[in-house]
């Protein structure tokens, strides 16, 4: 059939074709077209090359996970039967020579009611055929960061179509359904809409009937009736409803990193997967309502229904991440990505967008390390909790949290390929399903070890002071990168407390002199100054430790809350600190140690005391003998024997006319 000019109003051609055609041969002609269409609008039968050319394919259905099954071809009207007094039904295309987007008027030669391709008027208006894209659907490459989707939709004024959608309850025949949708809607946006909630909310991917694909059928009735699917059905209904309400839709075929993918993978043969494009106002968007629906398990024989939002109207810089078309021209992006590409590409799924992630570093799946290590970065929008899971445990890598992202570095302790994951989720995390979500998955090979970099398993992730710990009243540390380095065994941290808090700190270590529970408390000394804190630490030998930081409001009688943490390493074998003097709970918090700090004292020893304390009338040391300080401005002052002595306590007297004194500070004094 040859081309010609046309104008947009009907009345405006005139056309006179005589026509003999036998109604087998009819049929035959139908038959071909159907099962053998060009990617322009072709069917499950045929496989386009990106040109718009065809060749031939098995027919063949596809599913979740990157396989393909046997599936009819796309539901159409039959051809209708020549009668005596009846013309053949002939459908002609008429449009332009050169290739610019344009529509396509599909007219009905013959006698009787002009008909809409594959289905009956029925009080539906007309849908024109579907339009290549053009200049105008294309979207930047990469993303731009601007929005999620491709047009304006604002979700809270379609929250009653929403509602109204999942309850219509239509299963007797898709253009009822269609008719019953559509009740409520009244824009484009709107119809479709309806279209997609429905079917996400009331097709379920049929896990059996993809491991027994000779009993499959796509065709949009079946697939309303049986109310489960593959994705070659949920196209092919959403492509059938859409058309039925007027709106242009086409359904596309390509590759997926859907279930089944394993990062760095490359896809050769047949496509695996089908999705579709919707026409509104004036341009095209992607949507894919198989994923939109729900998910299935690792063994893929259950489904669930979980609604995904992201795959509505999804930007294609973005839709791009897991779906690559036959036919490059649906990618809608300028400039398209190879298939090289897409292999190559990281995988950033729907949980990586919908959590205000925006860009993650490497951004190819596989990481190599240098020295031992690898490092990976996330940025976000806003501050989000992040973990993760190498081989499935967090023990070989450091990870912080920045205010707009996060930043981890990975010491494999094996060389090989190493399954990095990486999971986010919302720093107010208020709704029951808020858990971490994965959004990242990586492969590491690893060609050498780092040993040193072994961290005790104390160690929890994320390290360091960040966004998170300020929430919760640290401020302006004095330290804000997760390592301290110290040569002598010493180091002081300082932070400005926002709330009124009471802090608790440990040390740990994994080495085979591990700390006790009350040791390793007593190896940090907390200082407090107005709103100032600064906590002093002494190890006990050299290694690796954590200093875990812990904290309550004070007027809360509850336990203490895990804050965060820092590494503090030291290599330097001749450390060898002793632990702070034992506190008992009269001494306040505001209270400061000047001198000794050590709580352990040199044996027959006169040994110097001055302590900072208020509100006490009395201080004594007791040893062999009881030794009185006094007092200087704000300081307790004076010196103490230690000869005879295991033990030296510092006691108080709180008032001066009670005869009791109470225990604050205990020393234990050097064996001889």
């Amino acid at each position: 059939m040859g081309t010609m000019d046309f104008k947009t109003d009907a009345s405006a051609v005139t056309i006179n074709l005589l026509l003999i055609v036998r109604p087998e041969e009819a049929a035959s002609k139908e038959k071909g077209q159907r099962e053998g269409q060009t990617e322009g609008g072709r069917g499950a039968g045929s496989k386009g090359d990106g040109n718009g050319n065809s060749r031939s394919q098995p027919p063949q259905g596809t599913c979740l996970n990157g396989r393909r099954g046997p599936t009819d071809p796309c539901e159409q009207t039959p051809p209708i039967p020549a009668g005596p007094d009846k013309g053949t039904q002939v459908t002609v295309e008429i449009h332009h020579e050169d290739t610019s987007p344009q529509l396509i008027k599909r007219l009905s030669l013959g006698k009787g009611s002009q008909r809409l391709r594959g289905h009956d008027n029925k009080g539906f208006q007309k849908t024109e055929a579907p339009r290549p894209p053009g200049a105008k659907d294309l979207h930047a490459y990469p993303w731009d960061k601007s929005s999620l989707k491709s047009m304006p939709v604002d979700l809270q004024q379609l929250e009653k179509l929403d509602a109204y959608a999942l309850k219509v309850n239509v299963t007797n025949s898709v253009e009822e359904l269609v008719k019953a949708l559509l009740k409520q809607a009244r824009t484009d946006l709107e119809k479709v809409r309806a279209i997609w909630m429905w079917i996400c909310h009331h097709i379920e991917y049929d896990v059996v009937g993809y491991h027994n694909k000779s009993q499959l059928s796509s065709k949009p009735r079946d697939v309303l009736q049986m109310g489960k699917s593959i994705c070659e059905g949920y196209a092919e209904l959403f492509e059938h409803m859409c058309s039925l309400a007027g709106i242009q839709c086409k359904k596309l075929s390509g590759h997926a990193k859907g279930h089944g993918y394993k990062t760095g993978q490359t896809f050769t043969g047949d496509s695996d997967h089908a999705w579709n494009a919707v026409y509104l106002e004036g341009r095209w968007h992607l949507l894919d309502s198989t994923w939109g629906s729900g998910s299935v398990d690792d063994s893929f024989t259950k489904f669930t229904h979980r609604y995904n939002e992201f795959y509505f109207l999804t930007h294609p810089a973005l839709f791009i991440n897991n779906h690559f078309p036959d036919n490059s021209n649906w990618q809608l992006l300028k400039p398209t990505l190879t298939l090289k590409e897409f292999e190559n590409n990281m995988l950033h799924n729907s949980n990586f967008y919908t959590l205000g992630l925006l860009a993650a570093r490497p951004d190819t799946p596989i990481i190599r390390t240098v020295n031992g290590k690898a490092s990976v970065s996330v940025d976000c929008r806003s501050g989000t909790l992040f973990m993760f899971k190498l081989k499935g445990t967090d023990e070989h890598g450091l990870m912080t949290l920045k205010r707009h992202g996060m930043e981890l570095d990975i010491f494999p302790q094996k060389t090989g390929s190493h399954k990095l994951e990486i999971f986010a989720k919302p720093s107010k995390a208020e709704a029951v399903d808020d858990v971490y979500k994965c959004v990242l998955e990586y492969v590491v090979e690893c060609e050498s070890v780092d040993k040193a970099m072994r961290f005790p398993k104390e160690l929890h992730q994320p390290v360091g002071p960040s966004w998170f710990s300020e929430r919760q009243g640290f401020l302006r540390p004095s330290h804000s990168q997760p390592i301290i380095h110290t040569n002598d065994g010493r180091c002081s941290l300082t932070f400005t407390l926002s709330k009124d808090i009471s802090v608790l700190t440990s040390l740990h270590t994994d080495s085979s002199s591990s700390l006790s529970e009350d040791m390793g408390r007593r190896h940090v000394l907390q200082i407090h100054r107005r709103n100032q804190i600064e906590l002093k630490v002494h190890l006990p030998h050299a290694g690796n430790f954590v200093l875990k930081i812990y904290s309550k409001k004070k007027s809360d009688p509850g336990n203490y809350d895990y804050i965060f943490n820092y590494l503090i390493r030291c290599l330097n074998t001749e450390v060898k600190w002793p632990a702070f003097p034992q506190s008992y709970t009269k001494w306040l918090q505001d209270y400061e140690i000047l001198e000794p700090l050590s709580g352990l004292l040199p044996a027959n020893r006169n040994v110097q005391f001055k302590l900072k304390m208020h509100g006490v009338a009395k201080v004594l040391v007791q040893a062999e003998n009881t030794y009185p300080l006094t007092q200087n401005k704000d300081c307790w002052e004076g010196t103490c024997n230690t000869s005879g002595c295991r033990e030296v306590f510092v006691m108080v007297h709180e008032n001066a006319n009670h005869s009791f004194y109470s225990h604050v500070l205990k020393y234990e004094v050097e064996t001889q």
